[in-house]
């Protein structure tokens, strides 16, 4: 094993949690904004509207550095640490994409389901969280797989706003031993083992929430 691989490692597994954490806020993001744009009320849906159109109509890099480097200037004076910034700066950015997912997944679920739900008297929260919800779901993980591979390239770019990422210890490792293909060959097949983690468990949990429909169907 090269010296150097410890190091790489360290900026591998900060790729993971900025990955993980980013990905959850996205989550939060993409079923909010979602229900946004679903929503009876007019202010709901154009803030939704206002965010989706917002992140997905501007660069990840600029977000990014506007977070990082605008937010603490007058008059905002908000200080956010690179860490959290590479968190919710890829949040924000792929639960744009993910909140068109989830309100096309919603959409998807049969009007029977709505109506089937409203003779058994069930309330609207109920309703969405028993029944909607785990539907779309199921519809959302196949495009929900993509936007969250694609959150994780992103984390590439954090490296440019100081945090010491994967991309940014292969660049330190490869500026100081020159092994250009050994380095950034390695960095290809951490990313890649990444994603398959992702991809085996977005499958893993597309069994479950099939498995939970057919019960719930046969019951």
């Amino acid at each position: 094993m090269p010296d150097w691989m410890p190091l790489l490692l360290q900026g591998a597994w900060l790729t993971v949690q900025i990955t993980f954490f980013g990905a959850l806020v996205a989550i939060v993001l993409a079923v909010a904004g979602a229900l946004g744009r679903l929503s009876p009320w007019r202010f709901l849906r154009w803030f939704s509207i206002a965010y989706i159109e917002l992140f997905r109509g501007t660069s990840l890099l600029v977000q990014l550095f506007w977070l990082f480097f605008v937010l603490p200037l007058p008059p905002f004076n908000v200080s956010l640490s690179p860490y959290v910034v590479g968190i919710l700066g890829l949040g924000l950015h792929i639960g744009a994409y993910g909140a068109e997912v989830m309100r096309g997944a919603i959409l998807s679920v049969p009007r029977a389901q709505h109506e089937a739900c409203i003779a058994l008297n069930m309330g609207r929260g109920r309703r969405f969280f028993r029944i909607i919800l785990p539907q779309a779901l199921l519809a959302a993980i196949g495009p929900g797989t993509n936007l969250l591979i694609e959150l994780l390239k992103n984390t590439s770019l954090v490296s440019l706003i100081t945090l010491a990422d994967l991309t940014f210890r292969a660049r330190q490792i490869e500026q100081a031993t020159f092994e250009t293909v050994t380095v950034f060959g390695l960095v290809m097949l951490l990313y890649f083992a990444m994603a398959q983690c992702i991809n085996a468990a977005m499958r893993l949990l597309e069994r479950r929430l099939a498995r939970g429909r057919l019960k719930g169907g046969m019951s």
